[in-house]
């Protein structure tokens, strides 16, 4: 598997846009965007949650797409806690749909899209402190909406 410098991905991906179009790799396939420029860079397809180019995660999608990309997949730390489990679930999740199926009957979920427009109805929003070079997660205040739905389900 090839191992990406900065500046080496950099390069390759200049490289691989001076040849104009390139067919997709795998027709068909949703990923099949992200898939070519893999298989172009000589990037191992997988699924693991490690950057797939060194310290570089790769994010593809398609010309003129508004699908939402996901750049993570996150518990907060410190896991130990179980604070998902002990505080999110019991207050802002829902029954899973697999619940009864594939999981016992009390399964819950909470899974949360974000972006970093405006809060979402759970009250978070992605937020970019370029001058630390971090991307945040904040929490402000679930809307009243949530509140009565969570309200109801729980009663």
């Amino acid at each position: 598997m090839e191992t990406y410098t900065k500046e080496s991905l950099i390069a390759a991906l200049q490289d691989i846009n001076k040849r104009g179009w390139i067919p997709n790799a795998r027709p068909g396939n949703v990923g099949g965007v992200g898939n070519t420029i893999e298989d172009l860079l000589g990037i191992k397809e997988n699924n693991l949650p490690i950057p797939n180019a060194a310290e570089w995660e790769l994010k593809c999608q398609r010309a003129k797409s508004s699908a939402l990309k996901t750049l993570f997949h996150m518990e907060p730390s410190p896991r130990a806690l179980k604070f998902v489990p002990k505080m999110l679930l019991p207050k802002y999740g829902w029954k899973h749909e697999l619940a009864g199926i594939n999981y016992p009957d009390d399964e819950m979920s909470f899974r949360q899209t974000i972006h970093g427009l405006e809060r979402s109805d759970r009250g978070f929003k992605v937020e970019v402190d370029r001058n630390n070079r971090k991307v945040l997660i904040s929490f402000g205040c679930v809307s009243n909406e949530l509140k009565e739905r969570t309200s109801r389900r729980l009663n």
